[in-house]
This record gives structure tokens, C-alpha cells and sequence, in this order.
């Protein structure tokens, strides 16, 4: 599956984290333009102050190594040509078309209409139906990223989290009733 990231999906961190770790096996082709990236590294500032957005520039940078590919340049003329109730979001469109993408993976399913995507055979799809859906079919990719991201989360929280609780935080909460 090759779908564009909402900015919205890579802030919070254990919503990124299990979506990319899940991109990391290979199941889905990330997408994204720089405006997202900087979105994310925006709404880092905003949350947490200069160290969350320094961090969030840092893993900017790793996530550029790591899917090279990814970035799908900006193209006003394609933007100009589009349509969504929400306008801030047109540019997540155009990054879908122009990465020739399957889906854009975002929280905010009434900013991205079927109508309008329909037509450039995209769909938009919340990360819960979409990792629910992965894991249906690939838990042998979908459990493992999981597991390691609720580990981190235990260590840096410096006790134990209740998995189920994590991802229910992390608006996975299929996900979360299917993993028990």
C-alpha cells in the first residue's frame, strides 16, 4: 500500500512510531511532502517546546534516510486545481496524486471526502482500520512493531503500561481489543 502520512498520524509518537515501524517491514509505502514533515515539526514546537521540535527535526532527518523515496515534491498548479472542505489540507492530496498513492492515512476522515478523492482512486483511512486491517492479514509484521513500541514506552515511562491502555491512547482502539 503506498499512502501519504497526515501530519495528524506523525504527532503523537506512539501513533507514528507504530505506523512507521509497521512501514519499516515493508507493508505500506510511506508518502509525504515536505509541508507535512513540517507540520509535524511545528506541532512538536507547539506541544513540547524547542526540545520536542529539535527532536522531531532529528527524526525528520532519519525518516529521509531511511525512505528516500518518500518525499513527493510540492506542485502549486495541481494544489490550485483541487478541492476539500478543510483548504490547510489540499496539499495532502496533491502529495497523494503526485506519489500515485492508494489512501492518505489520517485521523480527520471528514477532511478528505470520498467524492473528492474517488476520482484520483485514493481513499482516506484512519490508522486504526488501516493497522487493524494490517494485522488481520500480516500479524507476523503488525505484532512485533507493536510489542517493541509498547517496550520503549515502558522504559521511557520508567514503569509498567498496560498495552491495551497505550493504544487506546494512541486512538488505536481495535487495534488494541484485537492485540487483548
Amino acid at each position: 500500500m503506498r499512502a501519504v502520512i497526515d501530519a495528524c498520524v506523525l504527532y503523537p509518537t506512539v501513533l507514528r512510531e507504530i505506523v512507521l515501524g509497521v512501514a519499516r517491514t515493508g507493508v505500506i509505502e510511506p508518502l509525504w511532502s515536505e509541508r507535512l514533515l513540517e507540520e509535524w515539526a511545528r506541532t512538536a514546537a507547539r506541544h513540547g517546546g524547542a526540545v520536542d521540535e529539535a527532536l522531531a527535526r532529528g527524526e525528520i532527518a532519519a525518516l529521509t534516510a531511511a525512505f528516500p523515496e518518500a518525499r513527493m515534491p510540492a506542485d502549486p498548479a495541481r494544489e490550485a486545481a483541487l478541492w476539500l472542505p478543510d483548504a490547510g489540507d489540499i496539499h495532502v492530496l496533491a502529495t497523494a496524486i503526485a506519489g500515485q498513492a492508494n489512501a492518505v492515512i489520517t485521523l480527520n476522515l471528514k477532511d478528505f471526502p470520498r467524492a473528492e478523492l474517488a476520482p484520483h482512486g485514493l481513499e482516506a483511512i484512519h490508522p486504526d482500520a488501516m493497522l487493524y486491517s494490517l494485522w488481520l492479514d500480516r500479524p507476523d509484521r503488525v505484532g512485533p512493531v507493536v510489542a517493541a513500541v509498547h517496550e520503549t514506552a515502558q522504559r521511557l515511562s520508567g514503569g509498567p503500561l498496560e498495552r491495551r491502555a497505550l493504544l487506546k491512547r494512541a486512538r488505536l482502539p481495535r487495534l488494541a481489543k484485537a492485540l487483548g
